[in-house]
């Protein structure tokens, strides 16, 4: 009797899923400026300005002080990331695998495992790249520091008047490890256990804390804390569709498409700080103005610096310029101005500002 050659091979009837975990920045977004995204891709937002408060004079013409026109900045956000998957599943092999591979499940799984993930990474380096304050640490933070930095970040940010609720500290498993171990920590045990299901592991001087994986960090940063309303991730586009048995293919296509983006609001900027390897993180420039004429200098070789004329923050404005030393700017007296450095592979410096006399 020949041997007999068995060409099927039984699959077990449960697909066997990834670990995946839920969106780790979701809760940290403000959705307030979704609906303007409905029908454009770009939208433009004015922030006023505020006028200084003086002595009031009881004599004379201008008797609150001399009138100004109020300045504003004006941002514009237009949204980049224009992302899709596509697969197939063909029904013969469906069949033969007991269904295993199901169209809706794989979807989901996808969504899980790929397009989360993908969002939530490019979330926390928009966060790094245009927060409202970068703080550059010359070592790695250590159990013995690492309260003390994350107690300077929320110093700094109360300074800023920075609103003490809504919050989020995130940080890695390593560095997580290092504040568990401080005696200032508050454990997740002493929490609702339902903030663990949003990623929430604890609780630091009010914040809520949430370890992420390495992958998620941006490069050479520490840490970051985001308060919710610091910054908006609008989806304009979410479209995912099943295809079954669509010209040339037996079987299921599975297309799917998302238009998203995330961006710092310039007004609330300072709701986002970052904490990164010093190395990283690009000098704040000098200004010095003589004559009328603005000379703009950074020690960062290679920098680029931006600047504003009319005292808006150039990280943010639509108005901000590239300097260069052949065409340098004039300010009129009384003109503020203001600049910061940035380089490609390095987060922004710190905003200088000189007013012209």
């Amino acid at each position: 009797m020949g041997n007999t050659i068995n060409l099927a091979t039984k699959y077990a009837e449960a697909a066997q899923e990834r670990f995946y975990r839920d969106s780790f920045t979701e809760s940290s977004f403000s959705r307030d400026l979704d609906v303007a995204f409905t029908g454009v891709r770009t939208v433009r937002v004015y922030e006023i300005d505020t006028a200084p408060l003086g002595d009031y004079v009881r004599s004379g013409a201008n008797r609150y002080g001399t009138p100004q026109e109020l300045t504003d900045n004006l941002q514009e956000f237009l949204m980049t990331q224009d992302k899709a998957f596509t697969y197939t599943i063909d029904k013969g092999n469906a069949r033969e695998q007991f269904n295993v591979k199901q169209a809706a499940s794989s979807l989901k799984r996808q969504m899980r495992e790929v397009v989360t993930p993908y969002i939530d990474r490019y979330r926390m380096r928009v966060w790094a790249e245009k927060a409202g304050i970068i703080q550059g640490l010359s070592a790695a933070p250590a159990k013995e520091t690492i309260a003390g930095l994350i107690l300077d970040a929320t110093a700094a940010m109360d300074d800023a008047l920075v609103p003490a609720e809504g919050r989020t500290l995130y940080l890695t498993a390593g560095l997580y490890k290092q504040l568990k171990l401080c005696d200032e920590f508050l454990s997740a045990d002493k929490l609702a256990q339902e903030a663990l299901a949003r990623g929430v592991v604890g609780e630091f001087d009010g914040m809520a804390v949430k370890k992420v994986p390495s992958s998620y960090m941006p490069e050479n940063v520490y840490f970051l804390i985001v308060t919710k309303g610091a910054a908006i991730s609008p989806v304009k586009l979410n479209d995912y569709k099943i295809h079954a048995d669509p010209p040339g293919i037996s079987g299921d296509l599975v297309e799917g498409r998302v238009l998203f983006d995330a961006f710092v609001k310039g007004a609330r900027a300072a709701g986002i700080y970052v904490a990164a390897a010093s190395s990283a993180v690009c000098a704040t420039p000098t200004i010095q103005i003589s004559g009328g004429t603005v000379t703009l200098a950074s020690t960062t070789s290679g920098a680029a610096i931006r600047y504003t004329l009319d005292g808006s923050d150039p990280r943010y404005s639509a108005s901000a310029q590239v300097y260069s030393a052949s065409a340098q700017p004039t300010a009129e007296s009384g003109t503020v101005v203001r600049a910061y450095a940035e380089k490609a592979g390095m987060y922004a410096s710190g905003v200088a500002e000189e007013t012209a006399e």
